[in-house]
C-alpha cells in the first residue's frame, strides 16, 4: 500500500528552517520558557499555548530536537522582523572576493607586461584575486620554466600589494597562479 501523499506534505513542511508557531506544534508537552527569558518548566501543550493566548503572544517552537520540545512565549511578527534586520545588516557588511584574470604568453614584451602589472596593481588593491593564467602555444610548452621565470617576475614586482596564494602549476597547456591582497579589506 503507497505512502498518502498528505502524510508526505506534512512531514516536509515540519522540516523546514522555519519555526513552528501556536497551532503547528505537534507535541504533547513543552519545556516552556516566557518572554522574559524564565524557565517555566514542563507543561502540556494546551496550557502553553492558553499562556501564550493570554499575553497576545505567540508560542514559538525554538529547539524542536530537544526532548521535550523547547517552546518560546514571544511576539512572532517582531522577532521575524528583527531576524530579517540583522541578515540584511550582514548582508551589506559582507565583501565578496571576486577573481580577476590576466592572461600572459611567456614571450611577452616588456612594456605589455608593464600594464598587466599595473591592472593586477589595481585589482589587488580593490581587495580583488587575480588569476594569472601563462598560456602555452605550440612548441612553447617544452619550456615551462620560462612561464615559471614570468610568474616569479609578476610576483616580485606586486610584492608590495599581493602574496602568492597559489604558486605556478601547469593545468594542461596553461600555467596558472593565484595571487591575493596583502590587506584583505580592500581599502585605499
Amino acid at each position: 500500500m503507497a505512502t498518502p501523499v498528505f502524510y508526505f506534505i506534512r512531514r516536509c513542511k515540519t522540516i523546514s528552517k522555519d519555526l513552528l508557531v501556536n497551532e503547528q506544534i505537534r507535541a504533547r508537552e513543552v519545556r516552556l520558557v516566557d518572554e522574559s527569558g524564565k524557565q517555566l518548566g514542563i507543561v502540556p501543550l494546551s496550557e502553553a499555548l492558553k499562556l501564550a493566548k493570554e499575553k497576545n503572544l505567540d508560542l514559538v517552537n525554538v529547539a524542536p530536537q530537544a526532548k521535550p520540545p523547547v517552546c518560546r512565549i514571544m511576539d512572532f511578527g517582531k522577532y521575524k522582523y528583527e531576524q530579517r534586520k540583522k541578515d540584511k545588516e550582514a548582508k551589506k557588511k559582507q565583501k565578496t572576493i571576486t577573481v580577476k584574470e590576466i592572461k600572459m604568453r611567456p614571450n611577452i614584451e616588456e612594456h605589455d607586461f608593464k600594464v598587466k602589472v599595473k591592472n593586477c596593481m589595481r585589482f589587488l588593491d580593490n581587495g580583488d584575486k587575480v588569476k594569472v593564467t601563462i598560456i602555452f602555444r605550440g612548441r612553447e610548452i617544452t619550456h615551462p620554466e620560462l612561464g615559471e621565470q614570468l610568474g616569479l617576475k609578476l610576483a616580485e614586482e606586486l610584492s608590495s600589494v599581493g602574496v602568492v596564494e597559489k604558486p605556478a602549476k601547469i593545468e594542461g597547456r596553461n600555467m596558472v597562479m593565484v595571487l591575493s591582497p596583502k590587506n584583505p579589506s580592500g581599502s585605499k
